[in-house]
């Protein structure tokens, strides 16, 4: 027997499933993650039974959303796309959808085919987190078989809604030239007259061709070298800051990949590159705006030493019990280009995706015990307490200072 359809709060006003909100997508990521890393934990505590419901409950959440995908309302499409993709960046799901991924692909194809501007975004994002779910086997490249034409289509199609052409990232590295070559300046340094809208396409274009550069041939790379390093600086001159920021970074990528072909990698141009890099670095433009020139001096800085001295400033990131460096540009533009479609699952798909984990040389997941878990919150209590005496000794230390301050003023 089919399941009665329940009324709840998250049912609109007329019975459509509506999308999680950024409270609910947290407590569900706080609990799929504590299942995942103390898989004990609930039956020790007798909780099982309520385990189970939950997880039934939220998978017809989740059926509930690929119906209404099909809805005559755009909003109701739309809040059941958006219902499916922060599910999809919070927890993994690879099971579900492997039983429908025929049926998401096809919500997704009919989305991209008559829906408009938001609605064809979030088909295009939710085919992103679909084939990270799925991971890189057959599953994914059916769904990219199926999708990439209408994506090309979009892409090249100059009178489609600007929204929905920015979110495709699946085309070629052609498609993606012919929307990011047309910011370049000319040769006489002159622009063509582009909106911020059309701006941020080729900008998401630009860094859509920067991550397929991390996985091309060095024969592809040497063309792509000659064709386009001396063409790229030209972006640098863009009205627009995150335009001149991708720039900046796709430049230091291609660097990087150069002299990891060749460590004898010259550019003939070398010094005026470095020169504009400097500028942006140490930007003092009155007409742009204070963030705008603080983010853009911070990213040029490390652009420059790319540039000039193959230096990268590594990161490093925690998840768990464990942690990851972010030690070279490639693997930024890798991790930038998760992190956009996961927002902040990023932490949690590092844990438990095992894809992603592959794509970063983590390993397979790991599984922490109820011990484990245990001694790190003892961990946490006792860094607590040291924390809060060592708060109380400042206080008094700082206490005993201003009293001397007045005795001496006294005096």
């Amino acid at each position: 027997m089919p399941r009665t359809k329940k009324k709840n709060s998250r049912e609109g006003q007329h019975g459509h499933v509506q999308p999680f909100s950024d409270e609910d997508a947290s407590i569900e990521t706080l609990s799929h993650c504590s299942s995942f890393s103390d898989a004990n934990s609930v039956a020790d505590e007798g909780g099982e039974t309520s385990e189970d419901a939950a997880q039934e409950d939220f998978q017809y959440k989740l059926k509930g959303f690929i119906d209404s995908t099909v809805d005559k309302s755009a909003k109701t499409r739309q809040g059941a796309l958006d219902g499916l993709k922060t599910a999809m960046a919070t927890r993994i799901l690879y099971e579900f959808i492997l039983e429908r991924r025929m049926t998401i692909t096809d919500s997704i194809e009919r989305c991209l085919k008559k829906g408009k501007g938001e609605e064809q975004r979030a088909a295009a994002s939710l085919a992103c987190l679909l084939c990270i779910q799925l991971g890189s086997g057959i599953e994914s490249e059916e769904v990219l078989k199926t999708l990439k034409p209408i994506f090309k289509n979009i892409l090249a199609d100059g009178s489609a809604n600007i929204q929905a052409r920015q979110a495709d990232v699946h085309a070629t590295m052609e498609c993606f030239e012919n929307l990011f070559t047309r910011s370049y300046a000319r040769m006489d340094g002159t622009y063509t007259s582009i909106n911020p809208q059309t701006s941020q396409l080729h900008t998401n274009a630009l860094l859509s061709w920067a991550l397929l550069l991390t996985i091309c041939s060095a024969n592809q790379l040497k063309d792509i070298l000659r064709k386009h390093l001396t063409k790229l600086p030209r972006l640098l001159e863009s009205e627009d800051v995150n335009m001149r920021i991708a720039a900046g970074e796709t430049i230091a990528l291609l660097f990087e990949l150069a002299r990891d072909m060749d460590a004898d990698f010259e550019f003939e141009n070398w010094d005026e590159l470095c020169d504009k890099l400097n500028a942006l670095a140490t930007d003092c433009n009155k007409h742009r705006a204070k963030t705008d020139k603080r983010k853009q001096r911070s990213v040029f800085r490390d652009v420059l030493k790319a540039v000039e001295e193959g230096d990268f400033q590594s990161e490093t990131i925690r998840f768990g019990m464990e942690r990851m460096t972010i030690d070279s540009w490639v693997r930024k533009r890798t991790y930038d280009a998760f992190r956009e479609f996961v927002g902040s699952g990023m932490n949690y798909h590092l844990q438990a995706n095992e894809f992603i984990r592959d794509v970063f040389e983590l390993g397979p997941p790991m599984l922490v015990d109820s011990a484990t878990v245990k001694a790190m919150k003892i961990s946490r209590f006792e860094r607590h307490l040291h924390n809060s005496a060592a708060f109380k000794a400042r206080t008094k230390a700082r206490s005993k200072f201003r009293d001397k301050r007045v005795d001496v003023g006294e005096f």
